[in-house]
């Protein structure tokens, strides 16, 4: 059964990073494209990052992590990573990453949730002094 598994979350001081990895499992994360979401407590879930595969090599950035964040792939250990810095306590949120239904590319609509059929657990980023 092919899983996505986020880990690398935890607490960060505001201006401080992390970064969280995504490993695929029973697939290859290269074969699609692969997203970072997040949700805030009583917030819906918003697209952060869209990473194609690499052999498309574009990105997408949700315009309240560009610049700050940073999304790669590591195709040897079949990873997808989001790099976190300059973090904000409103970044606060659980984390999670997906994999779109089809296809290596994202497009323009990247951020809709009903391109993503694979889900994983999520990981919490809590960002406090």
């Amino acid at each position: 059964q092919d899983q996505l598994v986020e880990s690398g979350g935890g607490l960060v001081q505001p201006g401080g990073s992390l970064r969280l990895s995504c490993e695929a499992d029973g697939f290859s994360a290269n074969a699609y494209a692969i997203a970072w979401f997040r949700q805030a407590p009583g917030k819906k879930r918003e697209g952060i990052v869209c990473i194609s595969s690499t052999s498309v090599g574009i990105n997408y950035y949700a315009g309240s992590v560009r610049g700050r964040f940073s999304g790669s792939r590591d195709t040897a250990k079949n990873t997808v990573y989001l790099q976190m810095n300059s973090l904000k306590p409103e970044d606060t949120a659980i984390y999670y990453c997906a994999r779109r239904i089809s296809g290596r590319a994202c497009e323009s609509n990247w951020s809709t949730l009903e391109q993503y059929g694979t889900w994983g657990q999520g990981t919490q980023v809590t960002v406090s002094s």
